[in-house]
């Protein structure tokens, strides 16, 4: 697992979308205490279980690899001359 040279501001905007999504899902915005771990587990499990991204295999389902997991599924979806791709 290669980190990214973005990485930190990789994985913030993967969870701001990710939220949008859950939004536009129904689901209710995070409280304010709920903590960035719980967040990148809801967002990756909810990414999951609608098939956009591929799930960890079980004995591989921690923090880094859910993180990293994010990273690459937003590294996807922008446009190949955004400035954190650079």
């Amino acid at each position: 697992m290669k980190p990214h040279k973005h990485e930190a501001q990789l994985l913030k905007l993967a969870l701001e979308i990710g939220i949008g999504y859950a939004k536009k899902r129904g689901f209710e915005d995070f409280d304010k205490g709920v903590s960035p771990k719980d967040k990148v587990e809801c967002i990756y499990r909810l990414l999951v279980t609608d098939n956009l991204i591929q799930p960890l295999a079980k004995d591989k389902e921690d923090g880094p690899n859910m993180k990293h997991k994010l990273v690459l599924w937003i590294i996807r979806h922008l446009p190949a001359d955004h400035p954190l791709l650079q």
